[in-house]
């Protein structure tokens, strides 16, 4: 079978489809990734068709105005006419290209062609998210946009507000539609509709994390996280001496995101790993933090391989992306979640419920006290550090990247 998966967005949003497509051909099946050429050579690395679109999100992240509009959401507006939505007009014509010559397609709901893809091309086809955000439940309201409970009703209303999150790309889409023979009138929301068909949903996250919510039906499938196979990792001897200098250290970093002063930010985790009294691991990602000359006790790097790193430190402390909280629950470590905004505090909530870390902490509200504080609480609580461990050993028993492509086989056509 040849499948086509469509993703855009930062190294979450593609590290999880690029682990179902290598699920997938170990499963004999030619695979196309799809997602913007920034993730090209990573992509090619794992033996992978990779399939150029034009949404570069990294740059958009790194600009000042990206910066600007991940902090304020609400004042975003200006960012996204004249910015997010040329590159948008480009994306849907890279998707069309995409899947000329595919069996069956897997889609982020950030793409927003999908449900049309599959309508016109009449293909089999799933919704893919890393977060519940297209199944409206009564359990919890639409994470990103809400950080409480607002009760089941409201909840559930909630989650109709995923066309507001599309509306500005809305003229956009029905334009592309009808050059593409369809009718103009565009699917709204997270577009799960094609045509007279209701695609179904899989979920890259642990039910053992957030359980399928009993108001959801058969067309949702929470299969376990998409991780890629381990490999092979040598740290450069600096990063190896520090390991093995003293007690295991914590880690710090921000991943894909860039608040509007790292300076400041990376001036906060410094000053709390001192109070703590802890040695650090500082991960300066994509700009969240910047490196300088670190203090004794912190080492500084630009990045390290989740699953190799995390198990060897005492706590990690990161923004909540979905794939470094499944890193971090995966590792057993207790975790200090920092969001930014987006799904981050919903992972910040989700893994303070479950035990395995402190209260999450706001970027806005991050100070050095507070930050140590929870680092503190990490790395001495033994309740919480024994929770974060049954919780590994209950993620370390699946295998979600091949428990979806073992669904795609039987629900999107097998071999042909």
């Amino acid at each position: 079978m040849r499948v086509t998966i469509l993703t855009v967005g930062t190294r979450g949003d593609v590290q999880p489809y690029l682990a179902l497509a290598v699920a997938l051909r170990s499963r004999g099946h030619r695979v196309r990734l799809a997602t913007s050429d920034n993730f090209a050579s990573w992509i090619r690395e794992w033996d992978i068709e990779f399939f150029p679109l034009r949404a570069n999100f990294q740059t958009l992240i790194e600009s000042p105005e990206g910066r600007q509009a991940l902090s304020r959401p609400l004042s975003s507006r200006t960012f996204i006419r004249h910015t997010v939505t040329p590159l948008f007009t480009d994306l849907l014509d890279d998707t069309w290209a995409a899947v000329q010559d595919t069996d069956a397609l897997i889609c982020h709901p950030k793409v927003l062609s999908g449900a049309s893809l599959a309508e016109r091309l009449n293909l089999p086809a799933a919704l893919a998210a890393t977060v519940p955000v297209i199944t409206p439940t009564g359990n919890f309201a639409l994470p990103g946009l809400f950080n409480r409970d607002l009760g089941p009703q409201l909840n559930r209303a909630t989650y109709a507000l995923t066309a507001a999150a599309a509306a500005p790309f809305q003229e956009v889409l029905r334009s592309w539609r009808a050059r593409i023979g369809l009718s103009p009138r565009a699917p709204w929301g997270a577009g799960r509709v094609a045509g007279t068909r209701r695609l179904p949903v899989l979920y890259a996250y642990s039910p053992h994390v957030v359980p399928p919510p009993a108001d959801w039906d058969a067309d949702n499938h929470v299969l376990g996280y998409w991780t890629l196979p381990a490999r092979p990792f040598t740290p450069d001897p600096q990063l190896a001496r520090f390991l093995a200098a003293g007690a295991p250290p914590v880690y710090v970093g921000f991943g894909s995101v860039a608040g509007q002063d790292p300076a400041h930010t990376t001036q906060t985790v410094l000053e709390a790993v001192q109070l703590a009294g802890v040695r650090a691991v500082v991960a300066t990602g994509w700009g969240g933090l910047t490196a300088g000359t670190p203090p004794a006790g912190v080492h500084v790097v630009s990045a390290l391989p989740h699953d190799w790193a995390f198990p060897r430190l005492a706590a990690v402390a990161h923004h909540g992306g979905a794939g470094t909280t499944a890193a971090g629950l995966s590792a057993g470590v207790p975790t200090v979640i920092c969001p930014f905004g987006a799904d981050q505090p919903f992972w910040g909530q989700v893994t303070h419920q479950l035990g395995a870390g402190p209260r999450p902490i706001p970027q806005k509200r991050l100070t050095a006290p507070a930050l140590a504080a929870a680092l503190r609480q990490a790395v001495h609580d033994p309740g919480m550090r024994g929770r974060a461990q049954a919780l590994s050993r209950q993620l370390s028993a699946e295998n979600g990247a091949h428990a979806a492509a073992q669904w795609v086989e039987a629900n999107l056509g097998g071999h042909r």
